[in-house]
């Protein structure tokens, strides 16, 4: 307490005694068992045993229901986790039918694809067919203009 510069104010205080008194250990209260008072009751998993002090038992508490909302917090995301399978599953279900549209629509085309390909080729032969005619007409009338 040396180090405390004095001011006016200060002077008449006896840091002595004030630094005592502070320091000064109180007497310790008398323990006395008193009835326990719970603003919620206790887990189930859990009770006082018999001759356990009332520090002993509050501690106790404490650390039992830190435990217990931890677990309930543990428990409401096993049901975020149960809901997120859930849509999870809904979702699976929806892809499965969006797949079996994407098959259908490719099986589709493909059959579109075929027809397109045989009207093609039954377009091709049928101009082959109309060329060679053609080609026969002009032979024949060249050949009857020539003799």
């Amino acid at each position: 307490m040396a180090s405390i510069e004095k001011s006016p104010e200060t002077e008449a205080v006896d840091f002595s005694s004030l630094e005592e008194e502070i320091t000064a250990t109180p007497p310790p209260l008398p323990v006395r068992a008193a009835p326990f008072v719970n603003s919620e009751p206790l887990p189930d998993y859990v009770e006082h045993r018999e001759g356990v002090t009332r520090v002993g038992a509050l501690s106790a508490e404490a650390v039992v229901r830190d435990y217990e909302a931890t677990a309930k917090e543990i428990e409401a995301m096993g049901a975020e986790l149960i809901d997120a399978a859930k849509r999870c599953e809904a979702m699976a279900a929806e892809v499965h039918g969006a797949i079996a549209f994407v098959r259908e629509t490719a099986a589709a085309y493909r059959e579109q694809g075929k027809n397109i390909f045989k009207r093609i080729e039954e377009c091709a032969i049928f101009t082959e067919d109309v060329r060679k005619t053609c080609e026969s007409v002009k032979r024949r009338m060249m050949e009857g203009i020539v003799s």
